[in-house]
């Protein structure tokens, strides 16, 4: 009987017919030191590996704590088997994220529970969406917020001003609130904490291109997945998202002031009353005015409420409230897009693109 308790067949079958739970959390003696190119050749051979997350011995003698079960890489792994899915199941870059050791379990958690929603899976696809939903639950959410403020605030902003011609200019008001939806939706979307799917760049990148691959999205958020970013890799993601969120307001104002004064010229041209009442928006200093406005005011105050207000204060205290986290959410998204709109009118004032008497 005891020579048969030290046979390693027999301990091997014991083993094998335990619950995967309990076989990784045994302790494995450490195999010799093999040649490196070993576990890439064999890794790939077994099926029991894809099944249940990598071989043991591959993966013990891997790439440090990425490759082994206490890893990122094993934890992510191990999320997958108990979800009955395989890494090929997973998008390309994810994928390579979870057998690089960048993403952890919960990451691919989150992605297993999202993927069973139809619109999720679907968002899923565009890897923008990706790192957004995986890095926030509620970024979704907060975006029809942040959108459906912003069209109501917009929408009531243009009845006070036309009032009796709000329905005549109606054409007008929509093009302005299509232009202030799409900067909602930038202002949300460019900020928003992400998780890094993003393969590395090419050894002959650039210095600035490698530097501003390597800056978060948000100069606030809390760097995942074990990731750290210096003080001038966050400063670097204002850099960043101010040059797009420039881009985005100077391209979405010069199109909305653009059909607006097309719009107010064919009404002129029909009622000549009009001429008096009505002055035409001046399109170029008004656009560049909104993209500066964007890339500092509305860039830093997004960045805050996202990195700062939402991810670090709200939701490590009401991360089980999903309900009462969004109802402040809501609350502080909609106080700032009102301190927005009363920035952007002493801003508009200031450098001479509104007069006083307009607003």
């Amino acid at each position: 009987m005891p020579s048969s308790s030290h046979n390693p067949s027999s301990r091997l079958a014991l083993l094998r017919s335990l619950p995967l739970r309990l076989r990784l959390a045994i302790p494995r003696p450490r195999l010799p030191t093999l040649p490196l190119a070993l576990p890439s050749s064999t890794g790939g051979n077994n099926n029991d590996d894809d099944n249940n997350g990598g071989g043991g011995g591959d993966d013990e003698a891997g790439d440090g704590g990425g490759g082994e079960w206490g890893g990122h890489r094993g934890e992510a792994l191990f999320v997958l088997a108990q979800a009955g899915r395989k890494l090929s199941s997973l998008p390309a870059d994810l994928a390579a994220a979870v057998d690089g050791g960048r993403v952890t379990g919960d990451i691919v958690r989150r992605f297993a529970e999202m993927d069973r929603s139809p619109l999720l899976r679907w968002l899923l696809r565009f890897r923008g969406f990706r790192e957004r939903l995986l890095a926030d639950d509620l970024f979704l959410a907060k975006l029809a917020m942040e959108m459906g403020v912003g069209m109501i605030a917009k929408t009531a902003a243009e009845y006070e001003k036309r009032r009796e011609n709000f329905v005549k200019e109606i054409d007008i008001v929509i093009a302005d609130v299509v232009m202030a939806i799409v900067a909602d939706f930038m202002l949300v979307y460019l900020p928003a904490p992400t998780v890094s799917l993003q393969p590395p760049l090419a050894r002959n990148a650039g210095l600035i291109t490698s530097f501003f691959h390597n800056c978060p999205d948000n100069a606030f958020q809390i760097a995942l997945a074990g990731r750290s970013f210096s003080l001038l890799q966050r400063l670097g993601a204002i850099v960043k998202n101010g040059a797009k969120l420039f881009a985005v307001g100077t391209g979405a104002s010069l199109v909305g002031t653009g059909v607006t004064n097309a719009l107010i010229k064919a009404r002129k041209a029909v009622d000549k009353d009009l001429d008096d009442e009505v002055d035409d928006i001046p399109v170029v200093s008004t656009s560049i005015a909104y993209g500066i406005y964007m890339a500092v005011s509305s860039n830093l105050r997004y960045q805050i409420l996202s990195g700062v207000i939402e991810q670090r204060m709200l939701e490590p205290v009401l991360h089980n409230h999903k309900l009462l986290l969004s109802a402040l959410c809501f609350a502080v998204r909609t106080g700032n897009t009102f301190l927005g709109s009363l920035l952007w009118v002493d801003y508009a004032r200031m450098v001479g693109v509104q007069k006083a008497e307009e607003i």
